[in-house]
């Protein structure tokens, strides 16, 4: 018998049972490879990170040359740089994929799983915001300045939360130190949730295309994923350094290229795009304490969809109707995009509140749908039932319109 040291060696047997041994479904798909491009994804921005920290001067006065000095005299500090910022961006693209698939095949019915990941969202979102303002750029600060004024929208104690923010009257030298630090620490934090995550994953197993129990039905990780995932990987990490080395500055803003200038508004104030669809549903709304809150409710909605019923299909596979409205929901998220990019004039106003309420209709609507086709399924089974035995349904009662839509724990 071959000896095997994943066998023997009491840590190589849990890191096993996590990656190379998993039982998986038969039937995953390229959706399901997003996890692990997160993973690299997240030990790229580590790593490429803390080189950057070694030359980085988080001082308000110094934080700009810095930069400056890590991209003409660190050595390879350019492409450091790139791969950070870029990475980011590849990060987010892998994170709304990774959503997207999680919320056409209701992986949200793993609870614990789902808020976990939810979670690292939330904290994915405030790392990147917290990077997005240390190269002290006008639009790093005018966007953190535009940013963390949304506090302020918070009855009573608005101002104190946002001034305890700044450490200061305004953004500062105190706050680009305190914005340094946590964006520091937090991707540690970030990853010790990623293991909770993994960890909720493999407790409860994985979801599959089709929605259905597997039934024991069940190959490993290795070698069946663990190829497709690592051909995922690399052609993402091809992606990345096209970008890097033939156009590391496509998803920048030509402001962040001027240094920070209190006195000066930049004509146009905008995040990155990966907050754009946040931001134009805040600006959508004309009141800023209403702004504030759907701004928050677009993302934390999604703690909500665990607790939405069950239905006889897990996934969209059996549900046509919302497919198509998955895709619109896709498309006014792009559509949100968009029009972040936009000045706050019409025509971009109305189409930034038309693409807002098709956003926040979806979590109630596709779960309406689901409902009624549901109901006209159970209705055409009973019809046939009915016609073959005479009118009367199975256990001789007469169909009274109500039907039972609960199915087994996933």
């Amino acid at each position: 018998m071959m000896y095997a040291p994943r066998r023997s060696n009491k840590i190589l047997n849990a890191v096993a049972g996590s990656f190379y041994d998993l039982p998986c479904p038969v039937n995953l798909n390229m959706w399901w490879n997003f996890g692990s491009m997160l993973g690299v994804v997240l030990v790229v921005q580590i790593l490429s990170g803390l080189i950057m920290a070694c030359h980085y001067t988080p001082h308000e006065s110094l934080a700009f040359s810095s930069v400056v000095h890590i991209m003409h005299d660190v050595h390879e500090g350019w492409m450091f740089r790139s791969i950070h910022s870029n990475g980011a961006t590849f990060f987010f693209i892998c994170i709304y994929a990774h959503m997207g698939r999680g919320l056409y095949y209701h992986s949200f019915v793993l609870h614990k799983t789902w808020m976990v990941g939810v979670t690292m969202y939330l904290m994915v979102m405030i790392i990147a915001f917290l990077g997005y303002v240390l190269p002290w750029g006008q639009m790093s600060y005018w966007g953190a300045t535009v940013i963390t004024n949304l506090f302020s929208a918070i009855p009573y104690i608005g101002h104190e939360i946002t001034q305890w923010i700044w450490g200061g009257y305004t953004v500062c030298d105190a706050t680009l130190k305190r914005f340094y630090v946590l964006h520091m620490y937090l991707p540690f934090v970030l990853g010790g949730l990623a293991l909770v995550h993994l960890y909720y994953l493999h407790d409860s197993g994985s979801n599959n295309p089709l929605g259905v129990d597997d039934g024991g039905d069940l190959i490993s990780f290795h070698p069946y994923y663990s190829h497709k995932d690592f051909l995922g990987i690399l052609i993402m990490v091809g992606a990345l350094l096209l970008v890097v080395l033939f156009v590391p500055d496509m998803f920048g803003s030509p402001e962040n290229f001027i240094p920070a200038n209190p006195y000066k508004t930049p004509i146009h104030i905008q995040p990155e795009w990966y907050f754009l669809f946040a931001y134009t549903i805040l600006r959508s709304v004309p009141n800023k304490g209403g702004g504030v809150a759907a701004l928050a409710a677009s993302v934390l909605v999604l703690y909500l969809l665990p607790f939405r019923p069950k239905y006889f299909h897990l996934g969209l596979a059996f549900y046509p109707l919302s497919q198509v409205y998955f895709w619109v929901f896709v498309a006014s998220f792009m559509m949100l995009t968009f029009i972040g990019m936009r000045p706050v004039q019409e025509p971009y106003q109305l189409m930034g509140q038309i693409s807002s309420l098709v956003y926040f209709s979806y979590y109630p609507l596709h779960s309406f749908l689901e409902r009624m086709w549901d109901l006209m399924l159970s209705y055409m089974q009973f019809s046939l039932s009915s016609q073959s035995d005479g009118g009367v349904g199975q256990g001789g009662e007469n169909y009274d319109g109500s039907v039972d839509l609960r199915w087994g724990e996933f």
